[in-house]
């Protein structure tokens, strides 16, 4: 029995898909469109840079998404692997948007349209240098939070054993940094430009539940799990609602990969740019089967255990 899961931010790297965009035609097609569905040539943006900009939230989850959807696709259609046998589907925050559109509940056009409004609207909610993330290495999630309520910052991220992300304010993760490191819990702070999944997300969200409640939502052909609840979701009401709450929700990640260990999966197939799922997956159960897809050579060697 196995899961197909979807990376998120992160993962990203000038170049990804190169290969299969300049040898098979329906991803270059899928490319094309997505350049005329943003109004911008994002292919272009992905393949050669700058780096700068592919990082830049705005663009970096249309492009994640493109990408994985993109291969998800590949692996149906040419080589003949029918992944929506899968008893779940996930992704890591924005991947949930590409496991929904893998799974059916939302179409690619309108997934590109929702995720660089999301991507707008999550990099202008706090200004720029003033919020930020901080990884933390070893510590366990109980302590952690008693630690981060002091400072008033947030776990964004429990996404393996010993590893969480916090996000707040800079001047509060400053002096959260200090406390940790009296105490000897390794931290790092992350480059990114915002303090993503927390409640210093609220103007995201609001911006997110209007876009979201403009969209058509359909029944999706596979199980999903919720990063929000860590638990299995299936109305598209309901997971209209769970994804405008995402925005300030932490990531459940490690949750997530238990609860559907206990549910009966094995394996786990990442499908998009990177292995940073894998890795974590591994970090939290070291038996289950693990495949990260992003190349021709990846596809080839997908061997599903049903």
């Amino acid at each position: 029995m196995f899961s197909v899961i979807f990376p998120g931010q992160g993962s990203q790297i000038v170049g990804m898909g190169k290969e299969l965009i300049s040898k098979y035609p329906n991803v270059k097609s899928n490319f094309d469109k997505a350049d005329q569905i943003l109004g911008f040539s994002i292919s272009n943006m992905i393949l050669n840079g700058p780096k700068e900009e592919l990082d830049l939230t705005k663009n970096t989850q249309p492009a994640i998404f493109l990408l994985s959807f993109s291969i998800f696709n590949l692996i149906k259609n040419e080589f003949g692997i029918d992944l929506n046998k899968a008893k779940y589907f996930a992704g890591h925050s924005l991947g949930e948007y590409s496991a929904l559109s893998a799974a059916g509940v939302i179409s690619f056009t309108d997934t590109l349209k929702i995720l660089k409004k999301r991507g707008e609207a999550m990099q202008s909610a706090v200004p720029k240098g003033e919020g930020g993330m901080l990884a933390i290495l070893g510590a366990e999630v109980k302590i952690v939070e008693d630690i981060t309520k002091k400072f008033e910052t947030e776990i964004a991220n429990d996404n393996s054993n010993g590893q969480l992300v916090v996000s707040g304010l800079i001047k509060n993760l400053d002096n959260l940094a200090e406390e940790l490191k009296i105490k000897n819990i390794k931290n790092i702070k992350l480059p990114v430009s915002a303090p993503f999944h927390c409640k210093l997300m609220k103007k995201a969200t609001e911006v997110m539940r209007k876009e979201i409640e403009k969209i058509n939502f359909n029944n999706p052909q596979n199980k999903l799990i919720s990063n929000v609840t860590a638990k299995e979701v299936s109305e598209p009401s309901e997971i209209k609602n769970l994804l405008i709450q995402q925005i300030e929700s932490r990531v459940r990640w490690r949750e997530s990969i238990i609860n559907m260990i206990n549910n009966g999966v094995k394996q786990f197939i990442e499908i998009g740019p990177g292995k940073v799922l894998s890795g974590l997956i591994k970090r939290i159960d070291k038996s289950v089967k693990v495949n990260a897809i992003n190349n021709e050579q990846d596809i080839n060697n997908i061997d599903i255990n049903d």
